[in-house]
C-alpha cells in the first residue's frame, strides 16, 4: 500500500517531466526548423536574451580553444544562407531536466546545400522562463565525418 501510495504521489512529477521533455525538444527543434527555413526570427525566439553560442575548436597544431559567436550575428547568417541549405539532422536527442534548467546533448550532421559538411555534438542548456523553455547556451564539437 505504501509502494502506491508514494507512486500515486510521484505521478504528477513524472507526467511534468514528460510534457517539459517534449517543450524542450519542440525548442531545439524549432532552432533547426528556423535554420532550414532561412527565418532568423524563429531561430533568435528560441534563445534567451544575452544567450551564447560557442564551438570547440581545434587548431592544426593541436591546440583547443572555444570560440563564441554573437546569436544576433547567426541570425543574420542564416537569414543570408541560400534559401533550404542549412540543414542540420539530429541523430538523436537526450534530456535531462531540473525544475526549471534542462540540458540537451544532441548528436548531428550538418549537410550544406545537401552536402555533408561536418558532424559533432551539441550540448545545449535550456531555462524554463515564464512557462516557456529557452536555450541560454549551445556547445557544440566540429569534425570531417565519413
Amino acid at each position: 500500500m505504501k509502494t502506491l501510495l508514494l507512486l500515486l504521489a510521484t505521478l504528477p512529477v513524472f507526467a511534468q517531466t514528460n510534457t517539459d521533455e517534449a517543450a524542450v525538444s519542440t525548442t531545439i527543434k524549432q532552432l533547426f526548423d528556423g535554420m532550414r527555413k532561412n527565418d532568423s526570427t524563429q531561430v533568435k525566439n528560441a534563445f534567451l536574451p544575452g544567450a551564447t553560442l560557442q564551438t570547440i575548436v581545434k587548431s592544426k597544431e593541436g591546440n583547443v580553444s572555444v570560440r563564441n559567436e554573437d546569436i544576433g550575428k547567426f541570425a543574420a547568417s542564416v537569414a543570408k544562407a541560400p534559401p533550404s541549405s542549412l540543414d542540420e539532422q539530429l541523430t538523436g536527442m537526450e534530456i535531462k531536466i531540473d525544475a526549471e534548467l534542462a540540458t540537451a546533448w544532441t548528436p548531428y550532421t550538418f549537410y550544406y546545400q545537401s552536402k555533408k559538411s561536418h558532424c559533432g555534438v551539441n550540448a545545449f542548456t535550456l531555462v524554463k522562463v515564464n512557462g516557456n523553455w529557452k536555450i541560454q547556451n549551445i556547445i557544440d564539437t566540429r569534425r570531417k565525418c565519413d
